[in-house]
């Protein structure tokens, strides 16, 4: 059966509430606010109810199933932080509430500072990028200013290894710096040959992901870091896979310079949606006065019978303010919580569990999915989605296949440097028989690619609309009601 649209349950008069009378003089509304051919459904209030619940149950969220995202980390979100961050002391606030009226947040906010920094090995901490990718760039604009303070204008390259995040040559270019290309090795690691031939005095750093995006801890981190401190560039570390290293490797102590965390993918805020995410930034001591401004600090030291006085401080060579106020407040409040809820051992907790899920269901799908890089992997790992004896079966045939199975695809053709790639990430939020379930429709869906090929091309065939030419959609929009989502429609 064929669902209504909103559109056409309109009925001429028909209301879903009734405001008082007005108590103040009625005006007309502005010429041309409303467009007189853009006609208003008038529904009741059940009618609209049970349409936004219907769309609602088309979408698939980290309540109802596994997210097996590589390379994002979307992994179940606690409902105690939910809790936190509506209450009335935090949720009422507002930013431009003058220091002393708002003591509790900003405690809340120096804690969380001090714990980042201690998970990272960081001398100081910004709360104030609003997401990864804006970290990121942060994180290339305190390094470039850097250099400036120092005279060192000559330094305008930056490598980016060919295993790094996506946004990472976006940040870079955006930053003004050149962007060279670094290859991997045949173990999945930086070609430290590749890295020497680019250690010279144009150098101004390397923006490296460790967990990289094949799941892989580089094996030569040490001497990676050492290499590019060695020519006088500083080392940007990509902290989006920080879910692999709670507890167990502090970035900083590798020799990483500077780091976004990702509070959406390692400490379980909302991922998704369009937001919001939060990308704090850490850095060594060389970088602390570089830091964007205003920080979080305390003003005037407490005693027994006094607590501190917390405001703001701004740092004596800083970049400047990079996002109004103090970034994403609610996403401070729930990343706190988990951490506190957790403490030092559960964070360790969080990425030995990771790991071992992801190792738990790469053993599984090895022998059925080629493995590029045959190594332990980290929080995630990638297959290639295609087989030699299968031909015309890709990828995404395997992606909308799974669907059809009621469950979320993972990453596809992510990494770049892997042919077809599957990227799959279970994180240490799913259970034992969740990751047999989801290996189970794998191997299946591996025998289904050699004995009938053309259930993974034409899927998916059991959801609301079927599959889709993903070009022409995205170049053809059709945003108007006239169109039923819930008609299937193969294209």
């Amino acid at each position: 059966m064929t669902e209504p649209l909103l559109c056409d349950l309109s009925v001429s008069g028909r209301r879903g509430i009734r405001y008082p009378a007005p108590d103040v003089p009625l005006s007309k509304l502005p010429e041309g606010l409303v467009r007189e051919d853009l006609p208003m459904p008038e529904l009741s209030e059940v009618d609209v109810v049970r349409h936004f619940t219907r769309l609602s149950k088309l979408n698939y969220c980290i309540d109802q199933g596994m997210y097996p995202l590589g390379s994002c980390t979307m992994k179940y979100n606690p409902k105690i932080n939910e809790e936190t961050a509506r209450l009335p002391g935090f949720a009422g606030l507002h930013p431009l509430q003058p220091v002393e009226t708002v003591q509790g947040a900003l405690m809340m906010m120096y804690e969380l500072q001090e714990m980042l920094k201690e998970i990272g090995g960081f001398a100081g901490i910004t709360l104030q990028p609003a997401a990864g990718a804006q970290g990121e760039l942060t994180g290339v604009l305190i390094i470039r200013a850097y250099h400036e303070s120092r005279g060192d204008a000559k330094r305008t390259k930056i490598l980016i290894p060919d295993s790094a995040h996506g946004t990472n040559p976006a940040t870079s270019a955006m930053s003004g710096l050149d962007v060279v290309q670094l290859p991997s090795d045949a173990r999945g690691n930086v070609d430290l040959e590749a890295l020497k031939k680019h250690c010279d005095e144009s150098l101004a750093g390397l923006m490296l992901t460790n967990p990289n995006t094949l799941g892989l801890f580089d094996e030569n981190v040490i001497e990676v870091t050492r290499l590019v401190h060695q020519a006088g560039g500083l080392v940007y570390g990509d902290g989006a896979n920080m879910n692999a290293l709670l507890g167990i490797v502090r970035p900083g102590d590798l020799g990483i310079d500077v780091l976004h965390f990702n509070l959406h993918k390692t400490f379980s805020t909302p991922h998704g949606g369009g937001g919001p995410g939060s990308g704090p930034v850490g850095v060594a001591k060389h970088l602390v006065d570089f830091l964007p401004a205003p920080l979080v600090g305390i003003l005037e030291e407490g005693d027994k019978d006094t607590p501190p006085l917390y405001g703001y401080a701004t740092p004596a060579k800083t970049i400047g303010r990079v996002k109004s106020f103090q970034g994403q407040f609610g996403m401070f409040v729930r990343a706190y919580t988990y951490i506190r809820m957790y403490g030092p051992d559960g964070l360790r907790a969080i990425s030995e569990y990771a790991v071992l899920n992801a190792n738990y269901l790469l053993s599984r799908l090895r022998d059925a999915y080629h493995l590029p890089y045959d190594r332990v992997c980290m929080h995630e790992f990638v297959l290639e989605g295609m087989w030699a004896d299968a031909p015309g079966v890709h990828a995404l045939d395997i992606a909308k296949r799974m669907m059809d199975y009621g469950l979320h695809p993972p990453t596809n053709y992510f990494p770049l440097i892997v042919h077809e790639a599957l990227m799959i990430e279970p994180t240490e939020t799913e259970s034992k028989q969740t990751l047999d379930a989801f290996a189970e429709v794998l191997l299946k869906i591996a025998e289904e690619a050699h004995s009938e090929p053309e259930l993974l091309k034409s899927a998916p065939h059991i959801t609301p609309v079927g599959r889709l030419d993903e070009v022409k959609a995205a170049k053809e929009l059709v945003l108007c009601c006239g169109v039923d989502p819930f008609e299937r429609e193969l294209v």
